[in-house]
């Protein structure tokens, strides 16, 4: 059966015929993008309120102690003490005077539209998990990777049960030996599904152009900040790297020659193609690092973050260094978002929300300082 799961056949020109230049010894600089840098701030504590309220909805009476919540602050990421970070959120979570949480009817309502929203995107969110199997050398990965990413990746904190169960044609549950030679469990592909076989940068290619070959050349789209210039040597290097054969992810770049641009341009496409597979279009830079283990990528791959400012930008917000995919975004604004994402915003809506009472509070306020303004206005004879 080994056959269903191997890669197909690369299907470029002879390696003998391919340059053979590493990336020239040019400086490539850092610059800020305040935009990208907005888009990962703007979603600061976004996991861990997310976990929490998942924690609290996986309770049957929707409702924890404080106590509890706290004892958990690690496992939940919580950023600070678990009261100060429930009360800092007043319009999703509330406190009754025994120190019971319980969520607002306003984030009863977006967690229930966002179930709907997992279930009417299944389907796609299946298919997107097969492809991230499907880059790997083994066709799995560990279910703790794949839970680490798993809110990045779009799907439910609890796929197991939610996602996998409904296609055992695609997924399977086996069981592998770590470092130790303790048993652990990892997420296998069943089949090789050569209609997934293709990378978001050859679907574009098929849209747009009536005919296209593989492996012939493919562009990366670039977007470089305002401001931001690359040396004339730089320049050149990028042009001749775009017009080298593009090998898509889903072949075998193991075995081309690392000492040619054609398998860097193969790394970079592999990176490009696991952030399209994320519905946020970024995350934490140690995320590629661990799947690019799986993935067989070369040691210090990570440097084509830096050495490809135009495709990827790297965000030093929320005390970690997170890759964003530039062509996804206009500055802070993803351009193409699922339902997922859009109900993502919404809870960060929730979250900088005040509470009901403090809104009530408030317009109190201003009536009386509205009130106040007109008799000072009157005695002053206007």
């Amino acid at each position: 059966m080994w056959w269903l799961l191997r890669r197909r056949r690369l299907r470029i020109p002879c390696s003998s015929l391919l340059p053979r230049r590493a990336f020239i010894n040019a400086r490539v600089k850092w610059v800020r993008d305040r935009g990208h840098d907005l888009a990962v701030s703007k979603e600061k504590h976004l996991r861990s309120f997310h976990a929490l309220k998942n924690m609290l909805f996986s309770h049957r009476h929707n409702a924890l102690p404080l106590s509890l919540i706290a004892e958990k602050r690690d496992e939940l990421n919580l950023p600070f003490r678990a009261l100060r970070f429930i009360r800092n959120h007043p319009s999703a979570f509330t406190e009754t005077s025994n120190a019971v949480i319980r969520p607002t009817q306003q984030l009863r309502l977006i967690h229930n539209e966002e179930l709907q929203a997992y279930s009417d995107c299944r389907q796609d969110s299946a298919q997107r998990l097969a492809r991230l199997l499907m880059l790997t050398r083994r066709r799995r990965l560990p279910l703790t990777l794949i839970d680490r990413i798993a809110f990045d990746l779009g799907i439910p904190f609890d796929y197991v049960t939610t996602l996998l169960s409904y296609y055992p044609d695609y997924f399977d549950i086996v069981s592998g030996c770590n470092a130790t030679g303790a048993g652990d469990l990892h997420l296998e592909l069943v089949r090789w599904n050569e209609d997934l076989a293709t990378s978001a940068l050859e679907r574009d290619a098929m849209s747009r152009f009536r005919v296209y070959r593989k492996g012939l050349p493919l562009e990366f789209p670039i977007q470089l900040p305002r401001g931001f210039d690359l040396e004339k040597r730089v320049r050149e290097w990028m042009d001749s790297f775009q017009n080298l054969p593009y090998v898509s992810p889903y072949e075998d770049g193991t075995v081309l020659e690392w000492n040619n641009q054609v398998s860097e341009k193969w790394v970079v496409g592999v990176l490009h193609e696991l952030l399209h597979l994320l519905v946020s279009k970024k995350t934490e830079k140690e995320n590629l690092i661990r799947i690019g283990e799986h993935v067989g990528l070369p040691e210090g791959f990570k440097k084509a973050f830096s050495r490809y400012p135009g495709i990827f930008y790297i965000s030093n917000k929320i005390r970690t260094q997170t890759v964003v995919l530039r062509e996804c975004f206009k500055r802070d604004r993803l351009l193409v978002k699922n339902s997922v994402m859009a109900m993502r915003y919404r809870y960060i809506s929730l979250m900088h929300k005040p509470a009901a009472d403090q809104i009530a509070k408030n317009e109190v306020d201003e009536e009386e300082e509205e009130d106040n303004e007109i008799d000072r206005l009157k005695n002053e004879g206007f």
